[in-house]
């Protein structure tokens, strides 16, 4: 799902995070590291704020996907609502739910980390280094905290958006239901983001269906949180705060689904000079945060081309210039059948295959083209090329 989100997902749109400040902040006292804020800028007692917290149904905490920061943060808030609630769970957006038995064997002392991150198929499913979130993984397993895996795998997501919800058998799908429509404020905020994404300038229905994928993505989710509360445990969900703000994704599910309490809580990068707050309506809490030690990832290797569906395999809309597949000899209207061996039936395998490759793999490609088989060799740089 991670393509839907221009990787996610989840990236924050740049003019909504320099959206409006919060009315009568002129002159306002500053947000310094360390503060708790609610949604008007008032400061926050922690103590009163977590013992609130753990009144809630769900509690969700936003991320960006790369920032080390943000996950400290998460660790840390937590720790705070496990002091007051032993019996909550944690969801994350990480996972596929096939992942689920690696998780449970992870909390439960079974797996160590490698053998997790084979089992749980950590560097597909997600992509970013699991040494981001090691810290939450070990707080779990320390504490026996269950761990949920509350994301869909990448084909279910694209048969889903190709065949619809209803021919989806319901076992098929987990029992998740249709989703209910994003509110025009989640759609502008996604139009943002989508205008950003490689593909965002296309015509067509490309964003439609980036709306829809990015609904059943939220929809996923929000089930799997609502199973937990069900369970009367406190549930907290770990994921990108794109799903999360101004109570747009995830939240606006849930209400869908029955949960009247949700709170969602943000990190916040404090200001020095003062000029910027977080914007009102945005999330019901704010932790302010100080620049803190960065951990991005090497950006993850792309092919170059923007693809489709096709009943044969994966058709080729365009290639990009300069690219991967364009060294490859790849060619608009071209149809891969495989990938390093592996059949490719959905734009969602293909991208899977890319994900595993590393600088100055080789990665063979099986092609139609015109009616006739051919084969390439996509050649990824080496480091330093």
């Amino acid at each position: 799902m991670k393509g839907l989100c221009c990787r996610r997902s989840c990236v924050l749109s740049a003019s909504l995070l320099l959206a409006a400040l919060l009315s009568g902040t002129a002159g306002a006292e500053c947000i310094s590291p360390g503060e708790w804020r609610d949604s008007t800028g008032q400061q926050l007692s922690p103590d009163q704020l977590f013992q609130d917290l753990a009144e809630a149904e769900v509690v969700l905490l936003g991320e960006r996907h790369d920032r080390m920061e943000h996950h400290r943060w998460q660790l840390h808030t937590l720790a705070a609502l496990h002091a007051y609630r032993p019996d909550m769970v944690i969801g994350l957006e990480m996972l596929p739910r096939s992942a689920q038995p690696a998780l449970d064997a992870w909390v439960a002392g079974e797996l160590d980390e490698s053998a997790f991150v084979e089992q749980s198929n950590w560097g597909q499913a997600w992509g970013f280094d699991v040494r981001l979130y090691l810290p939450i993984l070990h707080f779990a397993r320390m504490h026996r905290i269950p761990l949920l895996a509350i994301n869909l795998e990448q084909p279910l997501i694209a048969r889903i958006m190709r065949e619809g919800w209803e021919t989806v058998p319901p076992e098929a799908r987990y029992h998740i239901t249709p989703p209910t429509p994003a509110s025009e404020g989640y759609r502008d905020y996604l139009g943002a983001v989508f205008a950003e994404h490689p593909t965002g300038a296309d015509e067509g229905d490309g964003f439609e269906r980036f709306v829809s994928g990015q609904l059943i993505w939220d929809r996923a989710m929000a089930a799997g949180l609502v199973a937990a509360v069900a369970d009367d445990r406190l549930a907290v969900g770990v994921m990108g705060s794109g799903h999360l703000e101004y109570s747009h994704g995830v939240p606006h599910q849930l209400r869908d689904l029955g949960i009247t309490d949700a709170r969602v809580l943000l990190p916040w990068q404090a200001d020095p000079a003062c000029t910027e707050a977080p914007p009102s309506g945005m999330a019901d809490a704010f932790f302010a945060l100080a620049d803190g030690d960065r951990h991005e990832p090497p950006r993850p290797l792309l092919l170059g081309v923007r693809i489709e569906d096709d009943p044969a395999g994966v058709r080729v809309r365009s290639v990009m210039e300069d690219s991967v597949a364009a060294a490859t000899g790849l060619e608009a209207d071209d149809v891969i059948t495989s990938a390093s061996g592996s059949e490719t039936q959905v734009p969602g395998d293909l991208q899977a295959v890319v994900r595993r490759q590393q600088p100055g793999n080789v990665m063979p490609l099986t092609v139609l083209r015109d009616g006739e088989e051919m084969e390439l060799l996509a050649r990824f740089p080496a480091m330093g090329d």
